[in-house]
């Protein structure tokens, strides 16, 4: 049994006739009126446990878009269902109107309409629903909650998609353009075409040549259908905060625009979340929609507190493909985890693969670095510049060894990585 305010409001007014009759003959009277009256508006009241409840959600939506939950509250009972419903949604769904008043007739059903707006990605979930009947009085009920539960996948916004159409105008101009003049691993066989002073003599073709009897040469384009990997770091040091946002969570936007862009580009893209055990996996050879894929595998994932175990990083990405293929590490270049866990397998990896090393840089560094007003600004300045040159160190000792760096800011990430994948693929490194 639960009381409304209306109940309470009634007990208030109560005062006014104890005061003009005061004495414990009033009091007693003016409690069983008001125990009457509850009672009686309780039994008038629906029982709850007689409805039905269902609901519809959409499988999916993407961070940041609303949707709607319709829940239909159906009365199996003989009385006028009048309830307040709540739904049990998480503070992050963002449920601008999870209670709600409805009056059910016998028999009948009305639908509840919920309006989320999720603020995290993830999987979202409800288990029950509260329903609170009162009687025709409203000064009274019954409250029970009920099990209806519902999963709503909130996916990664993929905000970079703004970049795509110009990647991929510049992946299109490389494959119509001049073939590039590269030899050996990575290039396509082109064209034959007459020779010019500058090209390398090694290209020349000299069964063309003798057919001609003018010095032919022949022409290299990047190679197609290669293997892509996106490995993302979804360890401890993932889970710091840049701009506002999970560091995971912007690897993943550029891991997105990457991974549609590269098979936009006619290669095969490969995904792999790992700390120390696969948390993800999304296979090139997998049917359907590769974009659809990803944000799917994505959208549970959740940094792990736990220290990446690197040295098993080789043995998976064997796994997934025997050739030599372009490896992306969505990682942190932090020096003390990075030169104890990545750098040292990071040579038996450029050994056989081409590497690329893309990692989020914070603004607040350079801002850091330029405040020098007081005391406090030169000492965080200081801070900022020594955290900005062990950064540049771990970089420089990934090139050393073979890698390329992609070290960006969150917003400039996504398009610089796919700016680093079409000069590989045009250089014929692929």
């Amino acid at each position: 049994m639960t009381i409304t305010g209306r109940f309470v409001l009634l007990a208030f007014l109560g005062v006014v006739p104890v005061a003009l009759y005061p004495g414990a003959v009033s009091i007693l009277i003016w409690t069983t009126a008001l125990v009457l009256v509850g009672a009686l508006d309780l039994s008038l009241a629906a029982s709850p446990r007689k409805t039905g409840l269902s609901r519809d959600l959409p499988d999916s939506v993407r961070l940041t878009e609303a949707c709607t939950s319709t829940l239909t509250v159906r009365n199996y009972s003989r009385r006028q269902l009048r309830a307040i419903v709540r739904e049990a949604w998480q503070p992050s769904a963002g449920a601008v109107d999870a209670v709600q008043h409805v009056s059910v007739p016998p028999g009948e059903s009305r639908q509840l309409l919920i309006r989320l707006l999720p603020e995290r990605r993830g999987h979202l979930r409800v288990e029950q629903v509260t329903i609170r009947s009162v009687g025709p009085l409203g000064l009274t009920g019954r409250q029970v909650s009920i099990p209806a539960p519902g999963l709503l996948r909130v996916l990664p916004p993929f905000h970079s998609k703004r970049h795509l159409p110009s990647k991929l105008r510049r992946l299109r101009e490389l494959d119509g353009r001049a073939a590039v003049q590269i030899r050996g691993a990575g290039t396509e066989f082109d064209s034959l075409r007459d020779y010019v002073r500058g090209d390398d003599v090694r290209s020349i073709d000299w069964r063309a040549t003798a057919r001609r009897r003018d010095t032919v040469v022949r022409t290299w384009r990047p190679e197609r259908d290669r293997r892509v990997v996106i490995v993302l770091d979804t360890s401890r040091t993932s889970a710091a905060r840049i701009d506002d946002e999970p560091r995971l969570d912007t690897s993943m936007e550029a891991a997105l625009l990457l991974g549609v862009l590269a098979q936009r580009g006619g290669d095969r893209v490969d995904f792999l979340a790992f700390d120390r055990r696969p948390r993800a996996r999304v296979n090139s050879a997998a049917k359907g929609n590769l974009l659809n894929s990803l944000v799917k595998a994505m959208a549970p994932l959740e940094p792990e507190l736990i220290e990446a175990d690197w040295s098993r990083v080789p043995g998976q990405i064997r796994s997934i493909s025997s050739h030599r293929s372009l490896v992306v590490l969505l990682t942190s270049l932090d020096s003390g985890s990075v030169e104890e866990g990545l750098l040292p397998v990071l040579a038996d990896l450029t050994s056989q693969h081409v590497v690329v090393v893309a990692s989020v840089r914070d603004p607040r560094l350079d801002e850091m670095r330029s405040e020098r007003q007081s005391v406090s600004d030169v000492y965080r300045a200081a801070s900022a510049e020594r955290a900005l040159l062990d950064r540049a160190a771990v970089a420089a000792q990934f090139r050393q060894l073979g890698a390329e760096v992609v070290d960006a800011t969150p917003h400039e990430l996504p398009p610089h990585l796919a700016d680093m994948y079409i000069r590989l693929k045009a250089a014929g490194r692929l």
